[in-house]
């Protein structure tokens, strides 16, 4: 079953078998969490937007709730990293799913008490957001902590199809037929469903709960140097003290401003991710009011655009072992381009799906090799607080792009779309170099296995 999502190699090569050695128990566990925990986050992404437009129809509110869904990591990124890199990053997992599960029953009180506002929403997504600073950002790094080097990018793939398998086949469906029902069942739905995840991250290993230092602790590496362990390299990293003395900003500040590939990766990511904000911050809107899509099929519309992400992050990995890590983000992100173009310029609710269906696709394939990238050049014990600064930096001005893309969507809900890809494809030119050369050359090729 692993090998579905491994890389597929005829030859004999260490790193070749390395991809079809089982993910492990351990990885089990945090992969079980993630999904539960996708399960609710689906449930109410689809249900919070439905219930919106029961309260107004102007795209610019509604483009609020995706701004405040990412506001968090503008305003909690940084101090979410410094969290994760100093608690039990299994505790942390447990407390962000409690808040969000927290907020979906209260939600769901208000909506039977008859008090419920477009306000309330607007709170109730801010916590979700909260909640998911904390979660997102922990599991990010308690994956190098249970799975060996090389098998970074075949893990993530299992992380990100778990999370698109779920919410688009499962969960998105299921919120809109509970929308369907009743205004607050799926609230209350949602709401219990955070409560496996909780007890699955309680479960995971020591291994999960602290971060770990390659090497030890007095032999760390200048950070304004990357950090690259060589091809094929499997020694075990040592935890790290379980009572840490300092966590500080700092130290992953100057580490990302010194690291001039990462620091380019930063700048370009958020081009590009407050485009994809941008084109999609009234995506209800767009499939009710222009292709008019009942609101009960909203999470079948969802779950036909999840095809498209869910094979490509199965064959992502794939991808990579046959033509490399820089040249798969590039025709990930030309492909982001043309389809976000042809979004815009569907004549039918059908083609719409599909050229939806294909920008997440080349969504999904960017995902996977640029998480493991970041796994394979960030040190362990500074993870936390480099991602939380990266998605503070990217994430963080999402709402923005959001807004932007709500006030254009009064103009027409199709032009932000084919904005969107003419600015990804110019941002894609420019980066050129930077995505194949400086891939390569930051040594984030390593974990690549040439095609046989």
């Amino acid at each position: 079953m692993s090998d579905s999502v491994g890389i597929a190699s005829k030859t004999a090569s260490p790193a070749g078998r390395a991809r079809r050695v089982p993910l492990g128990r351990d990885f089990g566990k945090l992969w079980t969490a993630a999904a539960f925990s996708n399960l609710a986050d689906g449930i109410g992404r689809t249900a919070v937007p439905l219930i919106a437009t029961t309260l107004t129809h102007d795209p610019l509110m509604i483009s609020v709730l995706g701004a405040l869904a990412f506001l968090p990591w503008l305003l909690f990124g940084l101090p979410a990293g410094m969290i994760v890199d100093r608690f039990d990053r299994r505790i942390v997992m447990a407390i962000a799913n409690a808040f969000r599960g927290a907020s979906a029953l209260a939600l769901a009180v208000l909506t039977v008490t008859g008090t419920l506002s477009i306000w309330a929403l607007f709170a109730g997504t801010l916590v979700f957001g909260l909640g998911e600073t904390l979660f997102d950002n922990a599991t990010n790094a308690v994956i190098p902590g249970v799975v060996k080097r090389e098998q970074l990018d075949r893990a993530n793939g299992w992380m990100q199809a778990a999370q698109i398998t779920i919410d688009s086949f499962i969960a998105t469906p299921i919120g809109g037929v509970l929308f369907g029902i009743a205004l607050a069942v799926p609230l209350w739905v949602d709401g219990a469903a955070y409560l496996i995840p909780i007890v699955l991250a309680l479960m995971l290993p020591l291994s999960a709960a602290r971060p770990l230092r390659e090497p030890a602790p007095e032999t760390v590496p200048d950070p304004t140097a990357p950090d690259v362990a060589p091809a094929g390299a499997t020694s075990e990293p040592v935890p790290a003290p379980v009572a840490q003395t300092s966590v500080s900003a700092h130290e992953a500040i100057r580490f990302l401003w010194h690291h001039t590939y990462l620091r380019s990766m930063v700048v370009f990511t958020s081009v590009v991710g407050c485009c994809l904000s941008f084109a999609q911050a009234v995506t209800v809107l767009f499939f009710l009011d222009v292709h008019h899509v009942d609101p009960v099929a909203i999470g079948f519309v969802t779950a036909g655009i999840g095809i498209g992400a869910l094979v490509g992050s199965l064959l992502a990995s794939r991808l990579v072992a046959w033509i490399g890590r820089g040249p798969v983000m590039v025709a990930a992100n030309a492909i982001v381009a043309v389809s976000s173009v042809l979004v815009g310029l569907a004549p039918n609710v059908g083609l719409a799906i599909a050229a939806y269906a294909l920008m997440a696709f080349a969504v999904s394939t960017w995902n996977v090799p640029w998480g493991a990238l970041r796994q394979q050049i960030i040190p362990p014990h500074l993870f936390g607080r480099v991602l939380g600064i990266t998605r503070m930096l990217t994430w963080g001005i999402f709402p923005i792009a959001t807004l932007l893309g709500g006030l254009v969507s009064r103009i027409s809900l199709q032009l932000p779309f084919v904005i969107s890809g003419v600015i990804v494809a110019v941002a894609t030119l420019v980066a050129l170099r930077l995505l194949i050369v400086g891939t390569r050359e930051a040594g984030a090729e390593a974990g690549a296995v040439p095609a046989a």
